[in-house]
């Protein structure tokens, strides 16, 4: 059975993504086209004026709804789900919704090749807030929320 974060996990993510059912550009340099909780657009969907939401294709220029942002946000956690339930497995609730909404965040490839990854692997589990706090760039730009998101991840991470 696959593994999903916690309905807190997802409270936690919305938290610091934010939700808005209006297209905005992200933080990033350059800025990415985006919408929902944290949902980059892609090629595709830019090209299209269309994003998939369960088996629906629906026209996103105009905004999404609540609902509609939720269901996308379930489908992109999945990514991050499953990177994290087959890179790090066997890790209590908050270990995994912490890591989930680092990596949804970061994404799987940074992730992959990440000394954070090495240390979970090597059992040094107390060292992940302190390897999470380095990850506070984003396109060579120091976004102000990402060190307040790193410390919460890393506290979440701490709970038992």
């Amino acid at each position: 059975m696959r593994r999903n974060v916690t309905p807190r996990g997802i409270r936690f993510i919305i938290g610091h993504e934010g939700l808005k059912t209006k297209p905005y550009l992200d933080a990033r340099r350059p800025p990415i086209l985006t919408i929902g909780v944290g949902h980059a657009f892609t090629r595709s969907e830019l090209s299209s004026g269309k994003v998939t939401i369960g088996t629906e294709r629906v026209r996103w220029e105009n905004g999404l709804t609540e609902d509609q942002c939720m269901v996308l946000l379930d489908q992109d956690l999945d990514i991050a789900e499953n990177a994290v339930e087959s890179l790090a497995p066997g890790l209590n609730d908050n270990q995994f919704d912490a890591l989930v909404s680092f990596v949804f965040n970061v994404g799987v490839g940074a992730f992959e090749g990440s000394t954070l990854l090495r240390r979970i692997r090597a059992g040094a589990l107390d060292e992940v807030p302190r390897e999470m706090a380095k990850w506070i760039r984003s396109g060579g730009a120091h976004p102000p929320g990402l060190p307040i998101r790193r410390a919460a991840e890393g506290e979440l991470w701490s709970r038992d």
